[in-house]
């Protein structure tokens, strides 16, 4: 049976999200440099996508905005407490200008909305960078910080990152740059060195599986459980996942894969006939991404002699199978090279433009001649 749709644009952006559930460690950090009148002015939170990054981000932001890091006054009963978290009530004021990008000391800087496509473009341009450096000069409209929010900071081309280079070697005063990385290490050393990095973790199995109760509570009990180990500790992920099918294209793509060593030919055509359609841009996405995820778990499975846990019914006597065939032949380096050609596959049909039903073929192909 089908997963029920899952609109993905029901779900807040990180801007608009006041709930961050696995980074307790991390916020604290964030809080305390606060709080303890020395706040660095630039900072790189990195880690796998969608695990909140840019949820921290916002909620470090709203908390400065609205004054959380300012010594209070002594009232009737003497100081109030320190805060314990960066949380700020929905209800608040400031809180809500935040959430509809409407706070005149708040510079949000991201990757452009592509409308044929319907997502966002992979680079970040260099135009959206240099909109930093005239907003920094301003004088803060409430008196307190200028923030800016690099999302994706580590898609900025060599110019982007110059500009940005420039701003981190000479801040204004009251300015906070919080760079929003999933691959810190694509970022100049030199910009890595002039902030504080800050890497987060993929979340707890356990907290995935709550969010994605949460979000979705229409999902049976088995498609829920699938869909959180799909995740891979990634709420955002697993969100995108639902959104394009990814239960449904995961059965499939195990289906065709459940037919090795000798791949059914007609079951091949048809999934490649599926995500090759036109216009089908996440569909392939996702189905790639799906088919390199699993390479990636057979071969850690393979590596540590270990069955991996099975996420759709049949998947552990595929893994079984494959597995008992690869350690007879002792092919393990042979599975780690099918996952880095059909990975450099993927890239170069990305790249080339080539005919998407061809290279899934051909991926499948690859697969087969290991499994054989």
């Amino acid at each position: 049976m089908a997963a029920p749709a899952f609109d993905r644009e029901s779900v807040p952006t990180p801007i608009a999200t006041h709930d961050l559930m696995g980074h307790a460690a991390a916020e604290q950090t964030l809080l305390k440099a606060a709080t303890g009148g020395r706040l660095h002015h630039g900072w790189m939170i990195g880690g796998p996508p969608g695990i909140g990054k840019a949820t921290l981000a916002y909620r470090f932001a709203r908390f400065l905005l609205t004054g959380g890091a300012e010594r209070q006054e002594d009232g009737l009963f003497g100081a109030p407490p320190p805060p314990t978290s960066l949380y700020v009530s929905p209800e608040n004021p400031t809180a809500r200008r935040v959430a509809a990008g409407a706070h005149g000391d708040l510079l949000t800087i991201q990757r452009t909305w592509d409308e044929k496509r319907k997502r966002f473009k992979r680079d970040l341009p260099v135009e959206e960078v240099r909109r930093i450096a005239p907003f920094l000069r301003l004088t803060a409209a409430e008196g307190g910080w200028r923030i800016v929010v690099v999302d994706g900071a580590d898609q900025m081309n060599p110019s982007g990152q110059n500009a940005i280079l420039k701003i981190l070697e000479e801040p204004p005063p009251r300015a906070l740059i919080l760079l929003v990385a999933d691959n810190p290490g694509a970022l100049l050393p030199t910009i890595r060195s002039r902030t504080r990095t800050l890497m987060l973790e993929p979340l707890p199995t356990t907290t995935v599986r709550s969010l994605v109760n949460r979000m979705m509570p229409d999902l049976e009990m088995a498609d829920a459980a699938a869909l959180t180990t799909l995740s891979d500790g990634s709420i955002g992920r697993g969100l995108d996942l639902a959104a394009a099918g990814g239960l449904d294209l995961y059965r499939v793509l195990l289906g065709v894969l459940d037919t090795l060593p000798r791949l059914d030919l007609a079951a091949a055509h048809a999934l490649a006939d599926q995500v090759a359609r036109s216009g089908q841009d996440t569909v392939w996405e996702t189905t790639t991404d799906l088919l390199l995820w699993w390479l990636a778990r057979f071969n850690r499975a393979l590596a540590r002699g270990q069955a991996a846990a099975e996420i759709v019914e049949g998947e552990a006597a595929l893994m079984e199978r494959l597995s008992f065939a690869a350690r007879r032949d002792r092919a393990l380096d042979r599975w780690m090279e099918v996952w880095d050609n059909v990975n450099r596959l993927f890239a170069k049909a990305e790249g080339a433009n080539l005919d998407r039903k061809q290279v899934m073929l051909s991926a499948l192909r690859t697969i087969e001649a290991a499994a054989s």
